[in-house]
């Protein structure tokens, strides 16, 4: 039995500032840029805190291998 989940990580390849977003996108099969679009809708509908958010997630999620 080997590891066959998938893991969150920040992108490598998909990133344009931290590669959260990317790495977000690959997880879930989605474009990023979907993602990118999503989360600057979020941004504005929270008040700025998606950008504490977003770094926090940096942060917190591991680098791509």
């Amino acid at each position: 039995m080997g590891n066959d989940y998938k893991k969150l990580v920040r992108s490598r390849t998909k990133k344009m500032l931290c590669g959260v977003c990317g790495g977000i996108g690959e997880y879930l099969n989605i474009d990023p840029t979907v993602i990118r679009l999503l989360w600057i809708l979020f941004i504005f509908f929270s008040f700025g805190m998606a950008v504490l958010i977003y770094f926090i997630a940096a942060v917190v999620m591991p680098d791509e291998p």
